[in-house]
Formats: C-alpha cells, structure tokens, sequence
C-alpha cells in the first residue's frame, strides 16, 4: 500500500508542478486559459494553489487534515478544469487526461487513509 501511496502521490504532484510551471512561463498555456475565459489573476493564483498544493501532499510531516484540503482542492480543480475543457470543446486527450489524474489523485487518497 506504501508503494501505491508513494508513486500515485509523486506522479500527481510532479503534474501539479509541471502544470504551475506552464501556467507562468508557457505562452500557450497562458493563451489557452485566456481562451477558456479565465482572467489573468486566475492563472497566477492557480500556479501558486497548484505548488503549496503538491508540496503539502508530498511533505511526510504535514498535518494530516492539511493533506485532506490539498486532496480537495485538486480535486476541485481537476473538475472544474474537466468541465471548462468540455465546455470549450477542446481535444478529447485533455479530457482524457485530467480524468486519468482523478483516478491516480483517488488512489493517492485512498491509499493515503489505508497508511
């Protein structure tokens, strides 16, 4: 069980960080949020949202009700992303996607309470 909580919350927060990074230095990330219809100050605040977020999921001595809101918030997130990419009809891989990270955020939370 330790292993499955250790990779799926590793892979889940290596995204989190990749995705914060894109938000800040990638153009076409930047445009493409815009085109979504999300204004600028969104973008910035998800970045930092997304990197507190993964950090406290990866960091062992985080209080444990710390851990539950990170879980919650990218879970918000990735639906909220879901129903924005749909609702824009964007390329089904992104859909695709983001409900791959649901599955592997699930088995980071689930196994997390097994732990």
């Amino acid at each position: 069980m330790a292993f499955i909580y250790c990779s799926s919350t590793l892979l889940f927060s290596v995204f989190l960080l990749i995705s914060s990074f894109s938000y800040i230095f990638n153009s076409a990330t930047i445009e493409g949020i815009k085109a979504l219809g999300f204004p600028d100050f969104f973008r910035i605040q998800l970045a930092v949202l997304k990197t507190i977020a993964a950090l406290v999921l990866v960091i062992p001595s985080i209080p444990d009700f710390i851990k539950e809101w990170s879980y919650v918030g990218s879970a918000l997130f990735l639906i909220t992303a879901l129903i924005a990419h749909l609702a824009n009809k964007d390329s089904i891989f992104i859909s695709v996607l983001l409900v791959v990270l649901c599955i592997i955020l699930s088995f980071s939370y689930f196994s997390f309470h097994k732990l």
